[in-house]
């Protein structure tokens, strides 16, 4: 009787710690849960400031014309003459990420002033100089849109030209004796327009002598161009895609230093052929037209650097 009441002791011991240890567990298992719920909430939390963080530049990127708190303070007593003052000046200091600053203010502080529509013009350029002509021909599009009766609407057409005009030129061909006429031709086209729009539009502005130069300049590079695609051809022996480019800039671009060297690339071709007829016919015509030779050599104006580039075949 005694050791069942002792094993009945023991047996109530034993669920006692038992009950004790479960109820540690539970409250451990609780406290973890807890803190776990913490952590989350405050990793959500954090996420979800960064977010408004993200938001308010996304604003600020979408609304590029928008002020800041500091700008808003630097700018609160400037008048409309202040601001063209000091965009001009940053724009002949070369500062041209301060001038696109100063004459967004100045257009949002003063939509309806007396100069906004030369304001527009301002931001069209200071994008041209700072080599964003994506925004520069957008700036333009936009006051030809909005003041297409603007006596400086000719403008605009000019500076798209000159915007495309210059698009092409990087940082090789500044300082490297590169070839334009062997590079993509898109940019070169664009101005050509830009420019022939220009002219038939208002065939009396103040723009027309140099944009008929620059006109000269392109379609000189465009005629070369399509000699550089010929030759290609022949090299590969594609005679008739050859004859096709070279008859281009007989028919499209005459009058142009191309002229000669697109005529011996008929000459070759048809011979190729052996469309003797007509090679014969295009020789009776260069010699006619050039008894001494191109007169515009395709090397005339070539330095050292250049024969050097030309060596090394880059563009070639």
């Amino acid at each position: 009787m005694l050791s069942y009441t002792r094993g009945i002791e023991n047996h109530t011991k034993y669920r006692r710690l038992s009950c004790e240890k479960t109820s540690n567990i539970t409250t451990v298992v609780s406290t973890m849960r807890l803190i776990l719920i913490k952590f989350l909430f405050i990793c959500c939390l954090s996420l979800s400031l960064q977010g408004c963080g993200s938001l308010g530049e996304s604003i600020r990127d979408l609304f590029p014309g928008g002020s800041s708190s500091s700008d808003e303070d630097e700018y609160v007593d400037w008048t409309a003459d202040k601001f063209r003052t000091e965009a001009k000046k940053a724009v002949d200091a070369g500062s041209y990420d301060k001038a696109i600053k100063l004459y967004q203010s100045l257009e949002s502080r003063y939509p309806f002033g007396e100069d906004s529509a030369q304001t527009e013009l301002d931001i069209a350029y200071a994008y041209f100089k700072n080599n964003d002509p994506d925004s520069a021909i957008a700036a333009a599009d936009r006051f030809i849109k909005i003041n297409p009766r603007s006596p400086g609407v000719d403008y605009a057409y000019y500076l798209k030209g000159l915007v495309n005009y210059n698009r092409g030129i990087g940082f090789v061909d500044r300082f490297l004796p590169t070839d334009t006429s062997q590079r993509d031709t898109a940019s070169a086209r664009d101005a050509l327009k830009n420019f022939e729009e220009l002219i038939r539009r208002f065939p009396y502005s103040k723009y027309l002598p140099d944009a008929r130069l620059r006109m000269i300049a392109l379609r000189n590079n465009l005629a070369m161009h399509e000699v550089h695609v010929a030759r290609y051809y022949m090299k590969r022996k594609a005679y008739v895609a050859a004859i096709d480019r070279a008859s281009t800039v007989i028919d499209k671009y005459e009058r142009t230093p191309a002229v000669p060297y697109a005529l011996q690339i008929l000459q070759e071709a048809y011979t190729k052929l052996n469309l003797l007829d007509l090679a014969a016919d295009i020789t009776r015509v260069y010699d006619l037209n050039y008894p001494n030779g191109p007169p515009v050599l395709e090397q005339a104006n070539s330095t050292i650097s250049h024969k050097i580039w030309d060596f090394i075949g880059l563009e070639k």
